[in-house]
């Protein structure tokens, strides 16, 4: 059965690159950013963890782990990890599950069927510090994830999730955002200050705590 937002991520064990983890004692009420990829020693897959790698700094601004799947083991992994720090001038720094039973990305609905092999997909969940999954996304293997709009994302749930907003198309950190419907006019501006009414149903307003 698919994982829907608002479901519980299912908790597994796994041998890592990191060791052996409990997968919601490793979060330990952080944010987490569960991806999968198709193969080691593969180009697309390489830019990615990569990428993921050089953005540490930023996730641990936001109290956010990494951490990647495929059904490769661990020693391929670990081989691996110095293509990744060459491509992408940042070592490894987050985990890599070895899944060669296929169990974790089986329960994750991560295997494309009839793809010529049992390699996953590039699935994308962000599941917040209750265990959540808030977020996700799927891309072809022969498409490269945007890692800024995971970023992007995961700004746009910590600022909803603690103030009575949305964020509009294309939002980014510091633009101004929508009162939520729950909220009426008045009192936006009584919580808020500033409050543009645009239609009975679309209000904006700054950003809150910018």
């Amino acid at each position: 059965m698919a994982i829907r937002l608002g479901d519980i991520a299912p908790d597994f064990t796994a041998e890592t690159t990191e060791g052996t983890i409990a997968f919601h004692d490793w979060k330990d009420s952080s944010w987490a950013v569960l991806f999968s990829h198709p193969a080691d020693f593969t180009p697309v897959c390489t830019t990615e963890l990569g990428r993921t790698a050089s953005l540490k700094e930023e996730f641990d601004k936001r109290n956010v782990k990494a951490i990647a799947i495929s059904v490769d083991p661990v020693e391929s992994h670990l081989e691996w990890a110095g293509d990744i720090a060459d491509v992408g001038g940042t070592a490894l720094n987050f985990p890599i599950i070895a899944d060669p039973s296929k169990a974790v990305s089986e329960t994750y609905d991560m295997i494309h069927p009839g793809e010529g092999d049992t390699s996953t997909v590039r699935s994308v969940f962000i599941i917040d510090p209750a265990n959540k999954v808030r977020l996700t996304l799927t891309y072809p293997k022969s498409v490269g994830r945007n890692f800024d709009e995971v970023v992007r994302v995961i700004d746009a749930l910590q600022l909803t999730d603690r103030a009575t907003v949305s964020t509009p198309a294309d939002w980014q950190p510091g633009e101004r955002v929508i009162v939520a419907p729950a909220l009426s006019t008045v009192d936006a501006k009584e919580k808020f200050g500033e409050v543009e009414e645009v239609k009975p149903y679309l209000r904006w307003t700054p950003q809150p705590g910018v």
